[in-house]
């Protein structure tokens, strides 16, 4: 009996609502409350609760690192690998027989130009250097008495003839052992370093027998090969940078002097070679050596990091990031460099991508661009 009761007097309530409503004595708002209520009292009595209306929440954005496309021009290289020359190189070695008597000179160490070397043991040529000039003193006599005999009558002009070819023949004999006396002491070719001696004080030479190398090192060649293909972009002063193991991390840096005229039908390759200031004598001929020659730059070229590449199948994608949402852009790769990665096609300079943060992404999705160390930043072109 209770529900009747409850339904009666709630009929009591909406009958003077109604009324009121009729008559104007409520306002609009209060009225419309009761216009549901009448509509939904059903057969049952009861008065059924009208559920709130539901909102959709907006997606948080997902906090992503960015960086801006950029645009460089990049520099034409050619890698190859070699081997370090010395600028001069020769083997000293004996042009007169003979026995050393001293050598002046130490292993390793520098010498100057007409320095000397080694000394030979020339007493005998010496003696018949003073013999042969004695004998051309006395031609030279002869000459002169002839000349004035024939000069005055008193002698023939082939008289004077002869004695001028004694004369000369003194002379030539004089110069010649002067000449092989000269050559027992051997002398620095050029300004050079002294290789190792192979041979000691006493030792007896004969003519080609190597004393030791001398080096021109204060600068230094360095002779490596390029493919056939590459030889249109090859010129002679085009610059070389040079790495060696014995000094990780350093660039040594020349330039291309000579190329050679013929093609390695072997190899299909073309010798090249390349000189490097060497000042301080750290290059040492035979030390291998990696070659990059530096050629003229290309048109500009837009370059992102690796970081913000995507593959998907045989494609790549970047994350490009515009007020505040990230959209998918396929891109064409080209070269890549120090990290970062030359963009054909997909994305033009000053557009910001995503470099972190990919995997959370999909079309329109809303991003917060943040540094590494997760705060928020405005992304800007540097």
């Amino acid at each position: 009996m209770r529900p009747s009761v409850v339904a009666i007097a709630a009929l009591c309530v909406l009958g003077a609502g109604a009324y009121a409503y009729v008559s104007g004595a409520l306002p609009v708002a209060v009225s419309r409350p009761i216009d549901g209520a009448l509509a939904a009292l059903n057969g049952s009595g009861t008065v059924p609760v009208e559920a709130a209306p539901k909102t959709r929440a907006k997606p948080r954005p997902i906090p992503v690192e960015v960086a801006v496309a950029k645009t460089a021009t990049p520099r034409t290289e050619i890698q190859s690998i070699g081997s370090i020359q010395a600028d001069e190189a020769v083997a000293v070695a004996a042009e007169q027989e003979g026995r050393i008597v001293a050598i002046d000179f130490t292993e390793g160490e520098a010498v100057k130009a007409g320095a000397l070397l080694v000394k030979l043991d020339d007493s005998l040529l010496a003696a018949q250097v003073d013999d042969l000039k004695a004998r051309l003193t006395l031609a030279e006599q002869n000459y002169e008495r002839a000349n004035t005999l024939s000069g005055s009558g008193a002698g023939t002009v082939r008289a004077r003839d002869e004695a001028r070819s004694g004369l000369i023949i003194a002379q030539a004999a004089v110069n010649l052992l002067q000449s092989r006396l000269d050559k027992t002491s051997i002398r620095a070719p050029f300004d050079g370093i002294m290789g190792l001696r192979s041979v000691s004080v006493g030792a007896f030479l004969k003519v080609g027998d190597v004393i030791a190398s001398i080096d021109k090192i204060d600068q230094v060649k360095v002779d490596f090969s390029v493919p056939e293909k590459d030889l249109a972009a090859l010129s002679v002063g085009l610059p070389v940078e040079v790495a060696v193991d014995a000094y990780p991390g350093r660039v040594f840096t020349g330039e291309i002097y000579a190329i050679a005229p013929q093609i390695d039908v072997n190899g299909r390759a073309v010798r090249v070679r390349g000189r490097l200031p060497n000042p301080d004598g750290l290059l040492r001929p035979g030390l291998f050596a990696r070659v990059t020659v530096v050629g003229e730059g290309r048109d500009s070229i837009v370059m992102v990091p690796e970081a913000a590449i995507v593959p998907r199948g045989v494609d790549h994608l970047v994350y490009r990031v515009a007020d505040g949402t990230a959209a998918e852009s396929k891109v064409t790769l080209g070269r890549r460099a120090d990290g970062m990665v030359e963009i054909l096609s997909g994305v033009a300079a000053g557009d910001v991508v995503v470099t972190a943060g990919q995997t959370r992404l999909g079309k329109g999705t809303p991003v917060e661009t943040v540094g590494a160390d997760g705060h928020p930043i405005v992304p800007t072109e540097s």
